[in-house]
């Protein structure tokens, strides 16, 4: 397992943008799967982006794709999430995850992850 930090979070406006950061320590990096997920008030955790541990493989979910962007700078050992467009029902904590994994393939079901942070705030306004 690694240790988590996620920043970047805040209050916006619908439209406006974000950015995201999870730094990552205690493993090593390029051989680690991540993916960022989302939980709004009173529903599931849901996935919203996943990327493979060298960055060439990525997913989105339908309702993020063309506006947000996951990559992976494994010089820094972190990992970001681009956040353009935003939406009021893009309110969420967001939580960042990892996993060591043998594959160069994203992980989007969160049950295969063992590293999570401990979620950052985004909220969006109308």
């Amino acid at each position: 397992q690694v240790q988590l930090v996620e920043s970047g979070g805040g209050l916006v406006l619908a439209g406006g943008s974000l950015r995201l950061s999870c730094a990552a320590s205690g493993g090593t990096f390029r051989r680690i799967a991540m993916g960022w997920f989302r939980q709004a008030p009173g529903k599931e955790r849901e996935f919203v982006a996943a990327i493979s541990r060298s960055g060439s493989s990525i997913w989105y979910a339908d309702s993020v794709k063309d506006r947000f962007t996951i990559s992976k700078d494994n010089t820094k050992n972190t990992m970001y999430l681009q956040m353009n467009s935003l939406k009021p029902e893009d309110t969420a904590v967001y939580y960042c995850a990892a996993v060591g994994i043998g594959s160069d393939w994203p992980v989007t079901d969160s049950n295969n992850y063992d590293s999570w942070g401990q979620g950052t705030q985004v909220t969006v306004s109308s």
